[in-house]
C-alpha cells in the first residue's frame, strides 16, 4: 500500500483500532513479566542471604592469602637484601684486615727516602754501566769500519793546516760539494757504508733519528735506500716523501770513432746520474740533494743528543762528525731507550733547522772566483791560496771559494 500522504510503501498497514489493541498486550505482557521478575529477584535476595556469610568469609580468606603471598614476597626480597649486605659486610671485613696486615708490614719497613735512595743509586750505577757498555760497541764500530781520517797537514810554522779526507771502509765521503767529482758507484758505495755505521750506532745508543731510512726490497740492507721523515711536529716533519741516498749513472750516447783509440769515460757527475730512473736528471739532482741532507741532519741531531754541537758550516762533513760522536765524554748517557730518557726528535734545545741544512747542501758549488775589493792582483801568491781553493777543473767545475757562506764544499 501506499500512504495518501508521504507516498510511503508499507508492507503492512494498521489502522488506529488495531494499534490500540496492540499497545494494549504489550502492556499487559510488561506487567506480567515485570510480576515474574520482582518475584524472581525475591527469590534469589533470599537464596543469597542464606549464602552470603559464606561467600564474605571467602572474600577474606582470598583477602589474606593475597597479603600472605605480598608478605612473602617482601621477606624474600628482605633476605636477600640481607644476603648481600651479609657479604659486603664480610668482604669489608677481610679487607680492612688486609689493610691492617698492610699498614703493619709497612710501619716494618725503612723510611720511603731511603729506599728511593738506594734504587736511584742502583739505577744510576746501571745506567753508567750501560754507557760504558755503548762506548766499547762504539769503539768496535769504529775499527770494523775503519773510520779514520787521511792526508792532511798540521800546522807548522805559522803556516795553517789542512784538513784531510775522512774515510769509511777505505772510501772517501766527500762533503757535498765535492760529489760530483767521484763516480756515482763510489757515492752509493761510501754512502751505503755510512748508513750501515749510523744505523748500527743509533741501534747501539737508543736514538731515534728524525728521518728514518728504508730499503727499496723492504729488507734491511737489501735494495737502494731511501730516507724521509718519521713522526713528528717540528719543521723537518712535513718532508714526510721518500727522497734517494743513491746515484745511477747513464751511459754515454756519444759513439766513439772507429780510427781513435777508446778512452776511458769520465766519472759521471752528479747531474749525471738518475734515482729514480724515470725521473728528470734536474729533479733526480735535487732529490737526492735532498735525501743527502736529511742524512746530515740525522748526523747532526744525533751528534746533539750525545752532547756534541754541530755548526752549520760543519754539518756537511758527516764522517767527521760521527767520529765527534764517537770520542764524545757523553756517549752513551743519554738515550730514547734508557734513563735518563730523552724528548722525541727534536728539542728545543737543538737549534739547526733543517731548511737551512737543505739550503747549504743544495748550494751550487761552482761559483767564479773574485778578487775581494781592496786587495791587488798583484799580491803574492801565497795570500791568494789562504782566500781561495782552487779545484782542479773537472767535468765543466771552475773555481770555488773557501769563505763562501753557502755550501759546504
Amino acid at each position: 500500500m501506499e500512504c495518501k500522504n508521504c507516498e510511503l510503501r508499507q508492507r503492512q498497514y494498521y489502522c488506529a483500532n488495531c494499534l490500540r489493541n496492540h499497545l494494549r498486550d504489550f502492556r499487559l505482557q510488561i506487567r506480567h513479566f515485570s510480576s515474574d521478575r520482582n518475584e524472581h529477584v525475591a527469590r534469589a535476595s533470599r537464596a543469597f542471604k542464606s549464602i552470603e556469610s559464606g561467600r564474605l568469609l571467602r572474600a577474606e580468606i582470598a583477602r589474606a592469602d593475597l597479603n600472605l603471598d605480598q608478605l612473602a614476597d617482601s621477606l624474600a626480597k628482605v633476605r636477600r637484601d640481607c644476603e648481600s649486605k651479609r657479604d659486603r659486610l664480610r668482604t669489608l671485613r677481610e679487607t680492612l684486615a688486609q689493610r691492617r696486615r698492610t699498614l703493619n708490614a709497612a710501619r716494618l719497613l725503612p723510611p720511603q727516602s731511603q729506599t728511593l735512595t738506594k734504587e736511584s743509586q742502583e739505577l744510576s750505577v746501571l745506567s753508567q754501566t750501560i754507557a760504558r757498555a755503548r762506548s766499547g760497541l762504539v769503539q768496535e764500530l769504529v775499527e770494523v769500519f775503519n773510520i779514520v781520517e787521511v792526508g792532511g797537514r798540521p800546522a807548522v810554522g805559522g803556516r795553517p793546516g789542512a784538513r784531510g779526507e775522512w774515510t769509511v771502509g777505505g772510501l772517501v765521503l766527500p762533503v757535498p760539494g765535492d760529489v760530483r767529482r767521484y763516480p756515482p758507484d763510489h757515492i752509493n758505495a761510501v754512502i751505503t757504508h755510512t748508513i750501515h755505521f749510523l744505523g748500527l750506532l743509533t741501534f747501539y745508543l737508543g736514538i731515534k733519528l728524525p728521518f728514518e731510512v728504508s730499503w727499496s726490497c723492504r729488507r734491511f740492507g737489501v735494495g737502494m735506500p731511501w730516507i724521509g721523515a718519521g713522526r713528528g711536529s717540528e719543521s723537518w716533519a712535513k718532508w714526510t716523501a721518500k727522497h734517494p741516498l743513491h746515484l745511477t749513472s747513464n751511459p754515454s750516447s756519444t759513439p766513439s770513432s772507429p780510427s781513435s783509440s777508446p778512452s776511458p769515460a769520465p766519472p759521471a757527475s752528479l747531474a749525471d746520474s738518475e734515482a729514480p730512473e724515470q725521473a728528470p736528471a734536474h729533479g733526480q739532482n735535487q732529490s737526492f740533494t735532498t735525501g743527502l741532507a736529511m742524512l746530515l741532519y740525522n748526523v747532526c741531531y744525533l751528534a746533539h743528543s750525545q752532547g756534541v754541537e754541530i755548526p752549520l758550516s760543519q754539518a756537511g762533513d758527516a764522517l767527521s762528525n760521527l767520529w765527534a760522536v764517537c770520542c764524545s765524554g757523553e756517549l752513551g748517557r743519554r738515550s730514547h731507550s734508557t734513563t735518563p730518557l730523552l724528548l722525541p726528535p727534536t728539542p728545543p734545545s737543538f737549534t739547526l733547522d733543517f731548511a737551512q741544512v737543505l739550503q747549504a747542501t743544495a748550494a751550487s758549488p761552482a761559483r767564479a772566483a773574485r778578487i775581494r775589493p781592496g786587495r791587488s792582483a798583484q799580491e803574492p801568491g801565497i795570500s791568494r791560496i789562504r782566500s781561495e781553493r782552487i779545484i782542479e777543473e773537472e767535468d765543466g767545475w771552475d773555481v770555488v771559494e773557501l769563505g763562501g757562506e753557502e755550501g759546504f764544499g
